[in-house]
């Protein structure tokens, strides 16, 4: 668990990033931002406040070595000596401009930070924190003058509402390529990329977080494309798997495989399909594997709203099955037409 109420900001330093591409500049300050003290806290609110996810990653490369990565020597030596910060976050502020190739990425206003006292698991560490701004928010200001004169004025600045890209590289598994949490509110569009797949260069820790997201993923794709493939199954009965498959994680603090085929698939056969299929995808995406471990909630409420278990029938009816597979009948009539039976006990 991270805890950010102790944080404190040591040092801070902020630049222009434009776009390379579009003929923007990098405008690079000459030293770092001297905040006064009833604005630090604002300050780290807004910057460390959007950090809630379990999700973490690690610095990598395009040849998977950390050290190749620019961020990982950039951090090291702010972490090693804070003599070296607004350099290395000028460092950091030309790295991101030079990756800012795609003409529909924004420009904006770059902060570097580095706080201390941030709580990870019961011990204080340093963060170095990375955040750009692309947009703004209008605000209006309303002056008093003297004999009760008033002037309305209009200008633009950062909202403190939300981050719009964001990294935290904490001071935490330096021999893996450093611990790192992001936020990227933009949408999934390939010039939004950048800041994960370019800038960053991350990859997923396996911790529990990233373990239920596997199993998860690997059972949705598997109910979605490869079930109907051997077994001759009605859409409800897909439904029917994808409804277990989430409750079960629901209803589990930890995971444990064979349980959880039982539980879901029940089925020999099918439990046998499963795993060969698992087995693959895991290979191909070079995905680890964890038989047991603690599940995580916030991956859970986030996969439900994906596994929804709606049964549409033609452009007429959408039937949502929540639960017993066994009220919900499949069948013919003599003229052709299908149709479907349900049973209840009470009208809600």
């Amino acid at each position: 668990m991270v805890l950010y109420d102790s944080a404190k900001i040591r040092h801070i330093s902020a630049h222009k990033i434009g776009n390379k591409t579009n003929g923007e500049d990098l405008i690079a300050s000459r030293s770092e931002l001297e905040i006064a003290d009833e604005g630090r806290e604002q300050l780290i609110s807004y910057f460390l406040k959007s950090f809630t996810s379990e999700e973490y990653y690690h610095l990598s490369s395009t040849d998977g070595d950390f050290q190749l990565n620019p961020l990982y020597q950039f951090a090291k030596d702010v972490f090693e000596s804070g003599k070296q910060f607004h350099n290395r976050s000028v460092s950091i502020a030309k790295h991101l401009y030079e990756v800012s190739l795609h003409p529909q990425i924004k420009s904006g206003d770059l902060f570097v930070s580095l706080f201390s006292d941030v709580l990870v698991d019961g011990e204080k560490t340093d963060v170095l924190g990375i955040f750009k701004s692309e947009s703004k928010s209008s605000i209006l200001k309303l002056t008093t003058h003297k004999q009760g004169e008033f002037e309305l004025t209009f200008d633009e600045g950062i909202s403190l509402e939300k981050l719009d890209k964001a990294c935290l590289i904490y001071n935490l598994d330096e021999d893996s390529g450093y611990r790192v949490s992001i936020v990227d509110r933009t949408s999934k569009s390939s010039d939004a990329q950048y800041w994960r797949e370019l800038f960053l260069r991350v990859v997923p820790v396996n911790n529990h977080f990233q373990a239920t997201l596997n199993v998860l993923d690997i059972t949705r794709h598997y109910v979605a494309d490869q079930i109907t493939e051997e077994f001759d199954l009605s859409r409800a009965d897909q439904l029917s798997y994808l409804t277990k498959s989430i409750d079960y994680f629901k209803k589990h603090d930890e995971f444990n495989q064979r349980e959880f085929e039982n539980e879901v698939f029940e089925d020999p056969e099918l439990i046998k399909s499963f795993r060969k299929f698992e087995n693959n995808f895991r290979d191909q995406l070079d995905m680890e594997r964890e038989d047991s471990f603690t599940i995580s909630a916030e991956v859970v409420k986030k996969q439900a709203r994906v596994f929804k278990s709606v049964l549409k029938l033609d452009k007429n009816f959408h039937i949502y099955i929540h639960g017993d597979r066994e009220l919900i009948e499949r069948g013919v009539e003599k003229d052709g037409r299908k149709y479907y039976k349900i049973y209840y006990t009470n009208e809600l």
